[in-house]
């Protein structure tokens, strides 16, 4: 591909590897689409749809004057699969922080679990995470957090168009879930465990899809460096 196809937009599919935040990725290739395919330094680039750091899969990263589609692309449904720990929380809903309370499970059996994804199928209320990085009053809510802060926050309405569990292993139960913009699967994760009497965090996530563009199409931030011409 050349420059100039970079500079006129292009959607590039990265599989984001766990650890990594997006902004890191967007970065990497940033600096090889400027050292190893000659762009200005000031080309635009950006991506749509914020993966977490603990989090893997797919990342869509706009260049040049595709910059603009990505509004547009973050609004288009999306697919994730990953595993929920059953009998725990943690204040983040996932693994960024230690399990603060356990829970009974001895009454969770395979029905329960069934009919309770009943529950969370079509538009439902969520409230994001504590740790998220949405703003209340102008500051993160992860820095309320990390500040021992407690902030009220309010539910908004999401959409689960898709809810399958895949495997059951408890404490483990696997899952793939379809659904709109602004659903936060920790979330989920932490109600699913609340409307079965328990608890429940994050333990693996990895988005697959995002409207048409599939994970399997995607490639590696280092594969895509070394594709580039010296």
């Amino acid at each position: 591909m050349s420059t100039e196809d970079y500079q006129n937009g292009q959607i590039i599919l990265i599989d984001k590897p766990l650890h990594w935040t997006s902004f890191q990725a967007v970065n990497k290739m940033k600096y090889a689409l400027i050292n190893k395919a000659g762009l200005p330094k000031k080309f635009k680039i950006g991506h749509a749809g914020t993966l977490d750091p603990l989090a893997s899969g797919l990342l869509l990263v706009c260049t040049g004057k595709f910059t603009k589609r990505i509004t547009e692309l973050q609004g288009q449904a999306k697919e994730y699969t990953g595993t929920f720990y059953i009998g725990a929380t943690t204040p983040s809903y996932d693994l960024e922080t230690e399990i603060d309370e356990t829970f009974e499970t001895s009454h969770i059996d395979e029905a329960l679990i069934h009919e309770t994804v009943k529950q969370f199928l079509g538009e439902i209320d969520q409230k994001p995470p504590i740790f998220s990085a949405i703003k209340k009053d102008g500051v993160r809510l992860y820095e309320h957090a990390r500040a021992g802060e407690i902030v009220e926050i309010a539910a908004r309405k999401t959409t689960i168009h898709e809810f399958e569990i895949t495997r059951i292993a408890l404490p483990e139960i696997d899952f793939r879930v379809v659904c709109s913009k602004g659903t936060y699967i920790r979330s989920l994760a932490f109600d699913f465990g609340k409307a079965m009497d328990s608890g429940s965090h994050l333990i693996a996530l990895r988005r697959t899809k995002i409207g048409d563009y599939d994970v399997n199409d995607a490639m590696d931030v280092t594969l895509f460096e070394q594709s580039l011409a010296h």
